[in-house]
């Protein structure tokens, strides 16, 4: 058995799963965003125990680790490492835009070759967190953090279809609506088993991280504000 724990808590709502293989034998979730930090631990403990799976049957974990919320990042990953560092399994690092534009391939029956996806991360006011990826998720426009306006995908729009989606994409909607006939706004939201799958092709490659080197994918600098006394 090749168990696999993901933690999904960059976003509004945090998945925890238990996948084997193409499986996904459990599934918790939490919609309260500020509550993700003390949803967690219970949530992996509670399907570790309903599944009579001990921690030490892990084979790996895979977290998502940005971008998007700055503690749902800190709470995913500090729980990965010190997971991952116990039990001496691999990590696998998951970024939050390109596994949403997994998810979406995911859900859509019939896709040209041509066609790209724009996942967006609302990041307030007018700025999102996003990129661009082609069907096999080849990077067409790089994850940052960008202020929108209504020619923002003008470019990776030009000649093909593109579909964007995620938190941040209502905005842009509001900005583009009736503009341009590339431009697919649709709903799409991270699935337990979209997670699972991409998680486990990671698992397949090889691809791990540096537990003690790995950082969080934060696309744009962290910092907070010092009160003034």
């Amino acid at each position: 058995m090749n168990y696999i724990l993901n933690i999904h808590t960059t976003a509004e709502k945090a998945i925890v799963n238990i996948s084997d293989g193409d499986r996904v034998l459990a599934t918790s979730t939490n919609s309260e965003q500020k509550e993700h930090a003390s949803f967690l631990h219970i949530a992996i403990k509670k399907i570790l125990q309903d599944n009579d799976i001990a921690i030490n049957d892990l084979k790996a974990i895979g977290v998502t680790a940005g971008p998007g919320s700055y503690t749902g990042i800190r709470v995913g990953l500090a729980t990965a490492k010190g997971l991952c560092f116990a039990l001496k399994i691999p990590m696998m690092m998951l970024n939050s835009l390109e596994l949403m534009a997994f998810s979406a391939i995911e859900d859509l029956p019939e896709i040209d070759n041509e066609t790209a996806f724009c996942p967006m991360i609302d990041a307030r006011r007018m700025e999102v967190f996003t990129a661009v990826y082609d069907q096999k998720l080849h990077e067409i426009k790089a994850p940052s953090a960008l202020i929108l306006n209504e020619n923002s995908l003008d470019e990776p729009a030009s000649g093909r279809s593109l579909y964007y989606f995620g938190s941040g994409a209502e905005k842009f909607k509001k900005l583009v609506e009736g503009r341009s006939a590339n431009l697919h706004y649709i709903l799409s939201d991270i699935s337990s088993q979209a997670l699972a799958k991409f998680s486990r092709n990671k698992f397949q490659k090889n691809d791990f991280e540096n537990i003690i080197k790995a950082q969080p994918l934060y696309v744009k600098e962290f910092y907070t504000t010092a009160k003034i006394k």
